[in-house]
């Protein structure tokens, strides 16, 4: 962590936010306040373009999820946003991580904690998890049921891995998907769009019901059926694009 590590602290009182960023000065930090108004903090992200926004899960004229979906939609940087609570609260936590934050951080906590938090979102994370991303997407699908023995598992975590680096494959997923990990296994495309379905009728019909529902949420109608291939693989790619996008540089 060096003094080219920029970290917005979006709170202004000189109790907390002020007190915060000073600590974090101490460790090397560039850190600066805002005041707690989400389109005061929305314009600095766009003009100052921080590494790291840290804040709390409340703000005047809208909320941190707020915050994060209005910075998406402007484009351009994303930092890694550590959002603050003083309520343990787990529908809270999956809506803030669900929409892009790298941390959900409990209050009270001290400026060892907050630094811990930045180091963790920013440190060594940003330059090892494009390696660790193909164990975070085996763990996931194997998760969700899919049984490692079959071509479908491996074409599937091919699929989500590269629709991670490079999302426009999910614009045509029969033209460009599917050849796209045709290539790399030396068949054909009909063949894994077949073993990918195959894969995901195994999940749905042997998996952990809790697991695919908790996962999905109210995303797919479990009652109509098993989701399609490219319904599968966009879930799980948006869900890890969200989660990972500032620290893996994606656009």
């Amino acid at each position: 962590m060096n003094n080219k590590i920029k970290v917005l602290i979006g709170d202004d009182s000189a109790l907390t936010g002020v007190s915060t960023a000073n600590k974090l000065r101490e460790r090397g930090m560039y850190a600066y306040t805002r005041r707690k108004d989400s389109d005061v903090i929305v314009e600095s992200i766009r003009n100052d373009m921080p590494d790291v926004a840290v804040l709390d899960i409340t703000a005047q004229n809208g909320d941190a999820v707020t915050i994060m979906k209005k910075v998406r939609e402007m484009g351009g940087k994303f930092p890694a946003f550590i959002i603050t609570s003083a309520f343990d609260n787990e529908f809270i936590e999956r809506q803030v991580m669900e929409n892009g934050a790298s941390k959900f951080l409990l209050k009270p906590y001290d400026a060892d904690d907050l630094f811990c938090a930045i180091s963790s979102a920013l440190g060594d994370k940003a330059n090892s998890l494009s390696d660790d991303m193909e164990i975070i997407v085996t763990d996931m699908i194997h998760q969700l049921g899919v049984p490692a023995h079959i071509k479908g598992y491996h074409y599937l975590r091919t699929a989500i891995l590269y629709s991670i680096n490079d999302k426009t494959l999910l614009d045509s997923v029969t033209k460009l998907l599917y050849p796209t990990v045709a290539r790399i296994y030396d068949t054909t495309s009909s063949r894994v769009e077949r073993a990918i379905r195959h894969a995901i009728e195994i999940a749905w019909n042997r998996g952990n019901v809790d697991t695919l529902n908790a996962f999905f949420g109210y995303t797919v109608d479990t009652g109509k059926g098993k989701p399609t291939n490219s319904e599968f693989i966009a879930l799980i790619t948006d869900k890890l694009r969200l989660r990972y996008k500032s620290v893996l540089k994606l656009k």
